[in-house]
């Protein structure tokens, strides 16, 4: 491995600033999410026999799961293979991913899926009952299964918070954002401080202990002024893993969700997403004199992976100097009924997609990145779990495939669940250490924080930007102080956490490939086939180191 030595924020806290606990709940497991990959741990963990207390930090369905409109990609097809599901998520990774987890998704994807269909979610189906596949970008085959035409996400979420819901064995605690991990004398996780409205003390601090903690927060898209993610997506695990000594790997690798619908100027926060199946069914883009584009671009045009259509649409709207493109959904038979979702969003801006085009533009969606994870789920810090957009198991490289993520998800849960199962040691009492770097982002800055990102660490990327953003947020960083705790300040420090890390992966990232695009580096390099590791010091400074494909980091504990 590698050491870099770009410049990289430092002051950024090792904890974050909040009263001591109030209250405390006692688990054998302590899950900190409720989206698809959270509530699958909790599920496995159950079937073990273990306790388990579900964390979430508003209502268990408001997490990105539910907001997934294409579907789970799996090979059910007899005319497919997990081979060619295998390369195809392999080339839209760039190099970057790594074969043994791909080999695992694929291979155990199916029986997952089945076991999800048992746990109550309904796909759509033919008049025979066979599962509907289609196709999304990248995608040599079809095999994507999918639920109400564009709303997967919300049948996968609805079942399996059904399940949980119906289990007394787990403990869900709504309204509870995550702060700190717990630790034992050994160092291992054993707990969470969290903050739960009305809950205990005035200010609702309080802690879960546990012996083991799976963090399954989702993304971090908010971090960027517009994204596809709810406004729970501030990054809460990658900056708690940070904090907590754990490594994160491929943060500069942000996926662009080619087609936001785009509802005017200046619009920030949760845009809504014109889903990629709808291309499946032939929809096509097109420029502002009609003309289609994409045929030029790649042989998959409209389908091809997602990097490759948003840097297109990006270079289109640089070249006309316009903030969007059109999508042509005019010849797609039934879109009002099979796409209700996405009509629903689009009547409300005012456009009717069976007779209009529909204005859509790139937006920050998908975080290939996370906290480093071995098969298991087991991050560098023993005693947690990584599952989900949060963590990096390897599947997604340098850019994820589509419909890759809820399968993900359930795949890598059931493994954790499976160490759980075997592996849970006995209970240890919290060491409460001295006092680490602490301080908090006033809320202000967090406006700061999100439009250095969006202006500089976006889908285009150069050196002389990347510097510009570091020391934007350098400089933020230095003023962190005694601001008052409290959501609002946890969650700007957390965005300036996991902005911090993002933009230092990118700038030491001196090449393009899949989701970084470095116009000033246009060409994708084999010297840089490796994973950029970025660490958060003792002093609080951000280290970015070099790990070459195929080399483990995460090592039995």
């Amino acid at each position: 491995m590698t050491a870099l030595a770009p410049d990289t924020v430092t002051g950024l806290p090792l904890r974050l600033r909040a009263p001591e606990p109030g209250w405390e709940l006692v688990a054998d497991v302590c899950v900190v999410g409720s989206g698809v990959a959270g509530l699958c741990v909790a599920l496995h963990a159950r079937a073990a026999g273990l306790s388990v207390a579900v964390v979430t930090k508003v209502r268990v369905d408001a997490g990105s799961t539910r907001w997934a409109q294409g579907g789970i990609a799996a090979v059910l097809d007899p005319a497919d293979t997990p081979a060619a599901h295998a390369r195809d998520t392999e080339t839209a990774g760039v190099g970057l991913c790594e074969p043994g987890a791909v080999s695992v998704l694929v291979h155990e994807g199916p029986g997952r899926l089945r076991q999800l269909i048992g746990w109550g979610a309904a796909f759509d189906r033919d008049p025979s009952g066979r599962l509907l596949l289609t196709r999304e970008g990248g995608h040599s085959a079809d095999r994507i299964v999918h639920a109400g035409g564009d709303a997967t996400g919300s049948e996968v979420q609805r079942a399996l918070q059904d399940a949980v819901r119906a289990d007394p064995g787990v403990t869900l605690v709504e309204h509870a954002m995550v702060l700190d991990l717990l630790t034992d004398a050994e160092g291992r996780a054993a707990g969470v401080t969290l903050h739960v409205l009305g809950e205990g003390r005035p200010d609702g601090v309080g802690a879960v202990r546990a012996r083991a903690v799976v963090l399954a927060t989702g993304g971090m898209g908010q971090v960027y002024a517009a994204t596809t993610n709810p406004s729970v997506s501030t990054g809460d695990g990658v900056a708690l893993g940070l904090r907590a000594g754990a490594v994160a790997t491929d943060l500069e690798f942000v996926q662009f969700h080619p087609t936001s619908l785009y509802l005017g100027p200046g619009l920030r926060g949760q845009q809504p997403l014109v889903s990629e199946a709808l291309r499946g069914e032939g929809a096509v883009l097109r420029d502002g004199a009609g003309e289609r584009f994409m045929a030029d671009v790649h042989p998959l045009a409209e389908l091809a992976p997602r990097d490759v259509v948003a840097k297109a649409i990006t270079r289109v709207q640089l070249r006309d100097g316009v903030p969007h493109v059109w999508l042509d959904a005019r010849g797609v038979s039934g879109v009002a009924e099979r796409f209700p979702t996405i009509t629903a969003s689009c009547r409300a801006a005012g456009i009717d997609p069976a007779s209009q085009l529909i204005p859509v533009t790139p937006a920050a969606h998908y975080a290939s990145g996370g906290l480093v994870t071995d098969l298991a789920g087991r991050t560098t810090v023993p005693g947690l779990y990584a599952c989900g957009e949060v963590a990096c198991t390897g599947v997604h490289g340098a850019n994820r495939l589509a419909s890759n993520s809820l399968l993900e998800g359930l795949v890598f849960a059931a493994r954790i669940g499976a160490e759980l199962a075997a592996r849970l040691p006995l209970p240890a009492p919290v060491v409460y250490r001295a006092p680490a770097l602490s301080g908090l982002l006033d809320p202000a800055g967090r406006r700061q924080v999100t439009d250095t990102m969006s202006a500089r660490v976006g889908a285009l990327r150069t050196g002389a930007g990347l510097a510009e953003a570091t020391g934007r947020l350098a400089a933020l960083a230095a003023g962190l102080g005694d601001q008052a705790p409290g959501v609002a300040g946890w969650e700007a420090t957390d965005l300036l956490t996991v902005a911090s890390a993002l933009t230092a992966a990118a700038a030491a990232r001196g090449e393009t490939r899949g989701c970084h695009w470095r116009e000033d580096h246009p060409d994708t390099e084999e010297a840089w086939r490796v994973h950029l590791d970025v660490r958060l010091d003792e002093g609080g400074h951000l280290r970015v180191t070099r790990r070459p494909v195929g080399t483990p980091l995460v090592t039995p504990w």
